[in-house]
């Protein structure tokens, strides 16, 4: 977090984290087309429309006082790009870890997770995480659940961790746990959306 006091603004960097084809860059786009923000988006993306590198783009809030710049990055999922993630995560003041809830993927996850924690070590249970429980409309199989969560990620050495189901193709539930992390960063702040 960088608090430039001469021109009272607040930059933050959230990062999308999470294994290929979760949901990153769906999240993303649906949370800059809300406000109004879609074209201020940019995406690296192959031929098939998978993300290269990571996505990145700035919302801006205005507030009384002080000005909140959200610096928004994905993470590629994709293992070829692997060497571009650490670079991605530095400076991260919140992380929105992207699962696919299909049980069948829950290795996949639980890789990607693990990466994270490789990455971020014991400083991983002071980073404000909310994990978007994505795909949960699809009827394709059973669902990870916060149990199955829990046995991989142990949610009670977290300082400031949130769960929330997500549907990122229509949006369902991405707002909200952008404001969950956005509430988990700043516990005084008043949201209004």
């Amino acid at each position: 977090m960088i608090l430039n006091y001469e021109s009272k603004i607040i930059q933050v960097k959230i990062v999308y984290y999470g294994p290929a084809m979760s949901g990153k860059t769906t999240s993303i786009k649906f949370l800059f087309n809300f406000f109004n923000k879609g074209d201020q988006l940019n995406s690296i993306e192959n031929t098939v429309g998978r993300t290269l590198f990571f996505d990145f783009g700035v919302l801006q809030f205005k507030g009384s006082q002080w000005e909140l710049k959200f610096l928004i990055y994905s993470a590629t999922g994709q293992d070829f790009y692997a060497s571009t993630r650490p670079a991605t995560l530095k400076g991260v003041d919140g992380i929105i870890f992207v699962v696919d809830s299909k049980r069948d993927c829950l290795n996949h996850n639980f890789r990607s997770w693990k990466e994270l924690k490789y990455y971020f070590s014991e400083e991983l249970y002071q980073i404000p995480i909310v994990i978007a429980l994505n795909k949960y409309d699809l009827n394709n199989g059973e669902k990870i659940d916060k149990m199955d969560l829990n046995a991989i990620i142990n949610f009670d050495r977290f300082k400031e961790i949130h769960i929330n189901k997500t549907i990122a193709t229509t949006g369902e539930g991405v707002l909200d746990s952008f404001k969950m992390l956005i509430k988990s960063i700043f516990p005084n702040i008043t949201i209004i959306v």
